[in-house]
């Protein structure tokens, strides 16, 4: 299930305790930005961005996305594995 950026955000304030690591599928080049509740128990969230995968600005722009739809600072969530592919895994710290 899609949740728009513009309209709401789906709840995930939940489980932004820190040092909490999410399971990230990034969508880069995507029609808005958006963030999409896992589609099986423990999968990935799906993260949609409207920026290109160069340099670095889809990985920016999901990471502006989370955490704005975790409510937290985007400095508080950093990149462990996966910045080179659509798979990421990110920590809140």
């Amino acid at each position: 299930m899609l949740m728009r950026m513009a309209k709401g955000l789906p709840e995930l304030r939940h489980i932004a305790t820190p040092g909490a690591r999410l399971l990230l599928r990034v969508t880069p080049k995507a029609s808005r930005n958006a963030v999409a509740a896992p589609e099986a128990e423990g999968g990935p969230l799906r993260v949609y961005v409207t920026t290109v995968p160069e340099n670095g600005k889809a990985n920016a722009a999901a990471l502006k996305v989370l955490a704005k739809a975790l409510g937290v600072p985007k400095s508080r969530l950093v990149i462990v594995q996966g910045a080179t592919g659509r798979d990421k895994v990110v920590e809140v710290r």
